[in-house]
């Protein structure tokens, strides 16, 4: 009620002007001077602009005030018109109904009424914006409604007093409070939480700073997309996301961002480090020179040191390829990474060059397909090289030769078509494709003709295809088993060696070379080939048979009795001294079962069956302490029972009375 004799005019209008208040809950922007709307990420970044059918006026933090078609009274526009109206504290969330029966609503509600009376003769006179019950214009963005996609809603009244909030998709709309919700059970502090939602790009920034500070990246990178989507035009929130993709590990898209923010603000020197420290990560010293040293700046001494140390590694890697120095190459290149480029797929592949060279091919192979990886999503540099090849190009070179020294020829063909269609005019890369289409097509001939029974023409094929390649191991192991169906043993284990100088693991020439060996007569050189291949090859019952055969041919070249040497899980029965002792002093490893006629060997013998067929590398021998006296006084056996494993004569292991489980584990031990 007013008070007797004051003017109700005046009062209420006073109500009014203090309820529009310019200084209530204005934001602070001297750190982050953006001029684009608060309201619409759509419209653009300008100072005011007019039409027929309404105005829109900006300020100078950047929010503005949207009429419409709505009639506004001139005393209302001189209040509202060019600054962000709010009222201090007040937040409301868009699914809260407004209080219609509070004391304050009904007062206001009447002041309202009466100032619209005098002051308009339009019954429809409300600015636009979000009009609270209280009469006070709300802050814009805070609300939380659905809208139609890149339009302007105005609300029918039936939630929002007066003719509702203008919302837009994107800034206040459905997303963020979706997010907000999501949100609500992961420790996240309110400030946080009002950012989500917020349209103001400082309050955005700021809180997504304080995430970035508490480790929360994931967290952090979704506010300063909100800031970015918010003002599009600003370099300090693009630089922002970029420190949280790299922090993410998505450098890629972290250069990317770094970039769009030197777009906007070329002498941003938080763009500039950025940019610095990525491409010294990618091993690009040159573009990491020119960042750091941009002009007027000054720069950062931790990342110079890095990329000194990198550029001093890359010119020493550089240096010692030039001359085949591999070893020199994988030490450097390894140093390289170690010292700050630990993303880049250029060095990485220098090490598996070098790898490669050094006739380490399995290393080589998981290396390079790192550097495969790394490539994929590394960004565009088509315009650097590196040991004069184009970027990518020498990556697909490499992998095309590590390809074809493991027989993956087609794999080979691709990659070096792929490093040529990148680097067409560069000599190394047409001459790895030319080498790798001639071996390719040496060995797919020398194929068929093997197929057809053809081995002599399948040798000269593949031949031909050690003329482009001297050192490919699947040439020579293809060559190998055409020597050994002619029956060329001795030309067929220079081929396998050849083929074991490059690949030391190639199965099918150890195969090949401990079956030629074997023809020959050189059983110990064949068991020596087919104790590496069981290891190799667990459960191969062929290569057990053949290592066993193997084993007793041995035994007999040595004069040794092998009337009763058995295979297959049985043992080799001791009956006198001196068999004993030529028994264990056979080449390899013999395991000696020390027992008695009365002992319960149930536990024992399923064991030992077992391994006797799991190890047919070892010698398995059974003594009976009570018909061998001589041989168990002369071992000091006094409990059975006993194991002993001898190596050469000299025993190595003794086990008395042992569980399954730690018999095991010994004769395991010793069958490696």
């Amino acid at each position: 009620m007013s008070l007797p004799g004051e003017p109700r005019l005046a009062r209420s209008d006073l109500r009014l002007r203090s309820a529009l208040s310019l200084d209530s809950n204005k934001p602070d922007s001297k750190d982050f001077h953006l001029q684009c709307s608060l309201l619409s990420p759509r419209r653009p970044c300008a100072s005011s602009s007019s039409s027929s059918s309404g105005s829109t006026t900006g300020g100078i933090d950047g929010s503005r005030t949207y009429a419409g078609d709505h009639l506004v009274s001139p005393e209302t526009t001189k209040i509202i018109t060019g600054a962000r109206i709010t009222r201090p504290g007040h937040r409301r969330s868009g699914s809260e109904p407004p209080n219609y029966f509070s004391n304050a609503a009904v007062a206001d509600a009447r002041a309202r009424r009466e100032s619209s009376a005098v002051s308009s003769p339009a019954t429809n006179t409300l600015p636009a914006g979000n009009i609270y019950p209280s009469g006070k214009v709300g802050r814009s963005g805070i609300l939380n409604h659905s809208t139609a996609a890149g339009s302007d809603v105005l609300g029918n009244g039936a939630r929002n007093y007066g003719h509702g909030s203008i919302v837009r998709r994107g800034i206040g709309g459905c997303g963020s409070g979706t997010w907000a919700a999501a949100s609500a059970g992961d420790g996240l502090d309110p400030a946080t939480r009002r950012a989500m939602v917020s349209t103001d790009p400082e309050e955005v920034r700021m809180a997504g700073n304080d995430l970035f500070r508490r480790g929360r990246f994931e967290d952090a990178l979704r506010l300063y997309d909100r800031a970015v989507a918010i003002c599009p035009h600003n370099a300090s929130c693009r630089s922002n996301r970029a420190a949280a993709l790299t922090r993410l590990g998505k450098l890629d898209e972290a250069l990317k961002s770094y970039e769009e923010a030197l777009k906007l603000e070329p002498s941003s020197a938080r763009a500039h480090q950025g940019l610095g420290s990525l491409h010294i990560r990618f091993g690009q010293v040159e573009r990491a020179r020119r960042h750091l040293f941009w002009p007027g700046l000054l720069p950062d001494q931790i990342e110079l040191k890095k990329l000194q140390e990198v550029e001093l590694h890359i010119r020493k890697c550089t240096d010692a390829r030039k001359i085949g120095d591999w070893k020199t190459v994988l030490s450097e290149s390894h140093a390289a990474v170690q010292a700050g480029s630990d993303s880049s797929s250029l060095l990485i592949t220098a090490k598996a060059e070098a790898s490669l060279w050094l006739n380490r091919l399995e290393e080589a192979d998981s290396i390079i397909q790192r550097a495969l990886q790394l490539d994929i999503s590394s960004p565009p540099s088509s315009q650097l090289n590196f040991f004069g090849l184009l970027y990518n190009s020498y990556t697909h070179m490499v992998n095309a030769q590590v390809e074809m020294a493991l027989g993956r020829f087609e794999n080979a063909v691709s990659s070096a078509e792929k490093a040529c269609l990148i680097d067409p005019g560069n000599v190394e890369t047409r001459t790895t494709l030319k080498k790798v289409r001639s071996v390719a097509r040496a060995r797919t001939q020398g194929n068929e003709l093997f197929n057809a029974g053809k081995f002599e023409e399948a040798c000269l094929a593949y031949g031909e295809g050690l003329k482009f390649a001297p050192s490919n191991p699947v040439l020579y192991c293809n060559r190998a088993a055409c020597m050994s169906k002619l029956g060329l043993w001795e030309k067929t284990i220079e081929d396998c060696n050849e083929a074991l100088r490059v690949h030391p693991n190639h199965t099918k020439a150890l195969l090949r070379r401990a079956a030629s060996n074997g023809k020959l007569g050189r059983w110990a050189e064949s068991v020596r080939d087919y104790e590496v291949l069981r290891i190799k090859l667990q459960g191969d019952s062929e290569v057990a048979g053949a290592l066993l055969n193997a084993q007793v041919a041995l035994k007999a070249s040595r004069g040794n009795d092998v009337s009763k040497a058995t295979v297959g899980g049985q043992f080799e029965v001791i009956t006198e001294l001196e068999q004993f002792q030529t028994a264990i002093s056979l080449h390899g490893v013999v395991v000696v079962h020390f027992m008695a006629a009365s002992e319960q060997r149930g536990q024992i013998y399923p064991s030992m069956n077992m391994l006797s067929r799991r190890f047919p590398s070892l010698n398995f021998l059974e003594v009976d302490i009570n018909k061998n006296p001589d041989i168990s006084t002369g071992e000091k056996i006094t409990v059975v029972p006993t194991f002993k494993i001898y190596k050469r004569g000299v025993r190595v292991k003794e086990i008395v009375c042992p569980s399954q489980q730690v018999l095991e584990h010994s004769v395991r031990l010793y069958s490696l």
